[in-house]
């Protein structure tokens, strides 16, 4: 039977790859006072809710997610929190 799942998705750059951004709000920061903040790294955020006959169904959907969609994978890592929802859990509270 299949079961619902809640995937929190994490992308980020990997670590040899330069972040404009990140060095950017690094600067703002430092501009604002902040001088103990040695790096910043900016990634995405993704919240997913999909259903699957298992953890490992969803999981190898969501892998397949990341790399066709999500992330780039020559420059991007990703990690998948996965959860299986109850019927009586709500989304986004």
């Amino acid at each position: 039977m299949a079961q619902q799942y809640f995937a929190q998705i994490y992308v980020t750059l990997r670590p040899s790859v330069l972040d404009p951004q990140g060095t950017a709000v690094q600067s703002g920061l430092k501009h604002m006072g902040y001088d103990n903040v040695e790096q910043v790294r900016i990634g995405k955020y993704v919240e997913i809710t999909l259903t699957a006959e298992s953890s490992e169904d969803a999981k190898s959907q969501l892998d397949l997610i990341c790399d066709q969609l999500l992330a780039n994978p020559v420059i991007e890592n990703y990690r998948i929190d996965l959860k299986e929802l109850s019927t009586s859990m709500n989304i986004g509270s």
